[in-house]
């Protein structure tokens, strides 16, 4: 293995998104093939008024990541394993054959619709840099209640941890984590309690949905947000797909398994850039690439260097 495709979360966002991405036919076509998918022009998602979404947010995401996945493939680069950040998942599954580009669009749609429907306001996430998971579940602990429901939703890096819940408790964490040491706490661009139990009706609801879908036996490991491991079979990508809204995204794990079925080379499809950044600061010796900050140019060239070695 050499190469790996890494698919941004939401919060990768930012207007114009779509009109971002390189100037390629195979984006041109995935575009022009998502619009007449889901029947609207896509090019309307990437609005400042369109991003407020979360529904017309992941399903840009997902647009964008398959466009730069796709562009990458016809330069004759090509993954030899695949993994998408939370949204980043589906882009995942459609890349390795798993998930038909056709079923995933309304589906990420349906998955955006639950989640904004379910907390339209108070809610969202918080990142914590500078503590290590225990200390943050520690302070999660004390303060969580049935007024003040928090939850740790990613564990990025041993000490970036994401934390999900109401306003009130996402303040209170943010206060004890500075009294502790972090150094530096952020509000993310997430309106919504992503990867935590309180999510779990959203899960039932996409399992589901995902319950007729024809998924096929991937074509690489797809490597799993819930528990940050090598899937091979399509019904374990399945039930990661549907579930793991519920539960935290083991990011750092995944990350360290691909390092280990010998990727030497990750490259983040737009409009990411935060994976490149981890893989960089995490995993040394390993070249990240980010489309959204280098260019589909300079990924092409490095992405083909390692793949012809």
């Amino acid at each position: 293995m050499t190469v790996a495709f890494l698919f941004p979360g939401q919060g990768a966002q930012s207007t114009g998104l779509l009109h971002r991405l390189p100037q390629h036919a195979e984006v041109s076509r995935t575009i022009e093939e998502a619009s007449r998918i889901l029947g609207l022009d896509v090019a309307a998602l990437d609005n400042a008024e369109a991003l407020r979404s979360t529904a017309a947010v992941q399903e840009a995401l997902l647009i964008a990541g398959v466009a730069t996945a796709r562009a990458l493939m016809a330069e004759h680069v090509r993954p030899a394993a695949v993994a998408g950040m939370s949204i980043g998942a589906f882009g995942a599954a459609v890349v390795c054959g798993t998930l038909p580009f056709e079923d995933a669009l309304p589906l990420v749609r349906l998955r955006g619709e639950l989640m904004e429907s379910a907390f339209p306001t108070g809610f969202g996430l918080a990142a914590v840099e500078g503590l290590d998971e225990i200390r943050v579940e520690g302070i999660v602990e004390r303060i969580r209640t049935p007024e003040l429901p928090i939850y740790i939703s990613n564990i990025n890096a041993t000490q970036q941890i994401v934390v999900a819940g109401s306003d009130p408790a996402l303040t209170a964490v943010i206060a004890q984590a500075r009294e502790q040491g972090a150094r530096h706490t952020q509000r993310l661009a997430v309106s919504v309690p992503s990867h935590c139990p309180l999510l779990q009706p959203i899960a039932d609801r996409l399992t589901q949905a995902m319950a007729t879908l024809n998924l096929k036996t991937p074509s690489m490991p797809y490597v799993s947000n819930r528990g940050g491991r090598a899937l091979y079979d399509a019904e374990a990508i399945r039930q990661d797909l549907a579930t793991s809204i519920a539960h935290p995204v083991r990011w750092y794990s995944a990350l360290e398994v691909i390092r280990e079925l010998g990727a030497t080379v990750f490259i983040e499809m737009a409009p990411g850039n935060v994976s490149t950044h981890l893989v960089a600061e995490l995993l040394p010796g390993v070249r990240a690439v980010s489309i959204a900050d280098q260019g589909l140019r300079e990924a092409t060239v490095v992405g083909a260097r390692e793949t012809n070695l």
